[in-house]
């Protein structure tokens, strides 16, 4: 499966009750998860909105929970957007499916 998933704080941080360290800052907190899911060693990529990562169902929810519970601690509330691409018996969709698009586009007339 393939999940793209989105995850930011809200709200104030215990660690910080007045917001002005960088615990309150929002880029700090998703690089918290996206080390978490470089660290698991499943494919992954990020983009400016979207982090994406694949492998099965347990080791890629297990690790969009690891990273939400890692964004937790810069706010008292997270915000998780996930979609999911579930595909039995596929592998190396996280690129295959960009390969193929673009072969597609390569077939367009102008």
């Amino acid at each position: 499966m393939i999940v793209a998933f989105s995850v930011a704080p809200s709200g104030t941080p215990t660690s910080d009750p007045a917001g002005t360290g960088d615990d309150a800052s929002v880029h700090t907190a998703v690089a918290a998860a996206v080390k978490v899911v470089r660290d698991s060693g499943l494919p992954n990529r990020t983009s400016s909105m979207f982090t994406e990562i694949e492998g099965d169902w347990d080791e890629v929810m297990d690790v969009v929970k690891r990273a939400t519970e890692a964004v937790g601690r810069y706010g008292s509330r997270v915000s998780l957007v996930l979609k999911a691409d579930i595909r039995p018996g596929h592998t190396g969709e996280l690129t295959g499916k960009v390969e193929r698009l673009e072969g597609a586009l390569g077939t367009l007339a102008d």
